[in-house]
Formats: C-alpha cells, sequence, structure tokens
C-alpha cells in the first residue's frame, strides 16, 4: 500500500511539473513517505492513548517533538512495523513518565544546556534517502534548530505545569537520541549521507 502510494503521488508530481529533476522527486517522495507513516501509525496511536487516558499528553508531546524534528530531521525506521512499534512505546510510554515524575528545575536547566549543545553540534542529520546535500541549507536547518531548542528549554523552565515541562525536555531528548553518531552506528545506519553524495558526484 505505501509503495502504491508513493508511487502515484511521485507519478502526479512528474505529470505536473515535469521540470523537477530527480534529486527534488527524492526529496518529495521522502517527505511523502513521512507523511503516510505517520499517518497510518496515527490510525493505532490514537485510540491507544485515549483507552490509556494519555491522548492529551500524547498529544502534546508530538506537537514539541515535532517542533525538532521539522529542522534537525534524524533517522527513520527502515520498515514499518518497526516504526509503529518504536513510535508506540515514545508516544504512549513517555506520556505515562511524565505523569508520574518529578525533574527538578536544576536537571531541566542542564538537560536543557546539554540537549541545546547537542543539537547544535549534529542537527540537522539525515538519511540515505533524504540526503541534506545543500550547505546552505544545512547550516540553516543548524540554527533552526538550535534557536527552537532554546525556546523550548525555556518554556520548560517557566512553565508551571510539572506535566507539560517534562514533555518538554523529553521532547528535545527523543529528538537527539534520533540525531546522535552512535544512534546511527547501532542501528547500522549510514550518517552524514550527504557526505557521500558530494564523493560520487565528484
Amino acid at each position: 500500500m505505501k509503495k502504491r502510494f508513493l508511487n502515484f503521488a511521485t507519478r502526479l508530481i512528474k505529470e505536473q511539473y515535469p521540470e523537477t529533476d530527480d534529486i527534488k522527486i527524492d526529496e518529495y517522495r521522502y517527505s511523502l513517505e513521512g507523511f503516510y507513516l505517520t499517518f497510518t501509525k496515527m490510525l493505532f496511536i490514537i485510540p491507544m492513548s485515549i483507552i490509556l487516558g494519555v491522548f492529551r499528553e500524547m498529544i502534546i508531546l508530538l506537537f514539541f517533538f515535532n517542533i525538532l524534528r521539522e529542522s534537525a530531521h534524524g533517522l527513520h525506521a527502515t520498515k514499518s512495523w518497526i516504526c509503529l512499534l518504536s513510535s508506540s512505546i515514545v508516544f504512549l510510554g513517555i506520556p505515562f513518565l511524565t505523569k508520574i515524575i518529578i525533574i527538578p528545575f536544576i536537571i531541566k536547566f542542564i538537560l536543557g544546556i546539554i540537549g541545546t549543545l547537542l543539537i547544535f553540534k549534529y542537527a540537522p542529520a539525515d538519511t540515505k534517502k533524504a540526503p541534506i546535500i545543500k550547505e546552505q541549507r544545512r547550516k540553516k536547518y543548524k540554527i533552526i534548530s538550535t534557536i527552537s531548542c532554546i525556546i523550548l528549554t525555556i518554556l520548560s523552565l517557566i512553565i508551571k505545569d510539572d506535566i507539560i515541562s517534562n514533555i518538554i525536555i523529553f521532547s528535545i531528548w527523543i529528538e537527539i537520541f534520533l540525531i546522535l553518531p552512535i544512534t546511527y552506528k547501532i542501528f547500522h545506519l549510514s550518517y552524514d549521507n550527504y557526505k557521500t553524495y558530494l564523493l560520487n558526484m565528484n
């Protein structure tokens, strides 16, 4: 089903915009794949979050996580079932944790500072399917990611609601996990894929 959807969508783009090159088509395909996987897994996660009583927390986590994800990027699961399993664990499990633990102010501050430094160093992290080839785009994403992380850290420190504050800190560190070189290594995925692409061009 996913393959059919992607093939149909990319074929439609080519028909409507025949001047679009293969690199741009690959970028569109990657974005469409992300949309498809997000939509299909939410069909499972949303009902489960309602049943488990963490719908509000799940939506808030998803919102803050995607703020960073949009610019910092990071690895994607190689199979749909792995994506569904890992997303379910994260977006159903972490909301539970945010309701039962209290993170002290100083710990949030330290996590925010370390998180911002890691985001600045490692974002954006691309994938083999969608290497971020242009240096200008990588710089732009790095700046946006770093500023976003700083803002989220400040929000986590000033928001009085402990659950929302916890969620913001967790959302930062979920994204950090997805952009670290060690994470790519653990899952046997290639890192800094744009370098390989540039070498092949040369």
